[in-house]
């Protein structure tokens, strides 16, 4: 049996041939792609976001090399580019979330009483503190963080060695604890 990157690389592969094998990468991919991209630019724009991601990887698909294995930093790269681009409206929405303390991912009203009970101190502090790191601090510690990627996967989204993401992490963990007050789980 086949482990998922070596199969995630196979149907890319035979995607080639036939176009409706990448349908399944999409449907991997796209949930765990989707909730990191709507934490980075809330839910409208996360729709865009995997949908270009993906439309970019299906035109890009020739190019893949399938001895890379696991299609995820390869998704999340061309993912996090994106991201980029929006990267004015990302800051404004971290500053919205300063001031007001709503998050936009929220999924429904209950998660939202829920959270604002739980977290309502925080979380314009958490996304003050998000606001002030550094561009590339901010990337390494959202896709560990949100993009439940390991440091190798980010290094390679990134296109950095994987010290660099290490000393990334804990420079922007340590600014965020340190904004929070030394509450911050790590």
């Amino acid at each position: 049996m086949l482990d998922d990157e070596t199969d995630d690389a196979l149907l890319v592969a035979r995607s080639l041939g036939d176009p409706r094998w990448f349908g399944e990468l999409f449907r991997r991919h796209a949930p765990p792609l989707h909730r990191y991209a709507a934490r980075r630019l809330g839910g409208d724009l996360a729709d865009d976001i995997v949908a270009e991601t993906f439309h970019t990887a299906f035109k890009a698909r020739a190019g893949y090399d399938p001895a890379r294995g696991d299609v995820r930093p390869w998704l999340w790269q061309i993912a996090t580019n994106l991201i980029r681009r929006h990267y004015r409206s990302e800051l404004r929405m971290y500053r919205a979330l300063a001031r007001t303390g709503v998050d936009p991912v929220l999924e429904s009203h209950a998660d939202m009483v829920d959270e604002q009970v739980s977290a309502a101190a925080e979380t314009p502090r958490l996304a003050a503190a998000l606001a002030g790191l550094r561009k590339g601090d901010r990337d390494v510690l959202l896709l560990t963080a949100w993009g439940e990627l390991s440091y190798q996967q980010v290094a390679d989204v990134l296109d950095i060695p994987v010290g660099t993401v290490r000393s990334r992490l804990n420079r922007a963990r340590t600014k965020v604890r340190d904004a929070l007050g030394g509450a911050a789980d790590e």
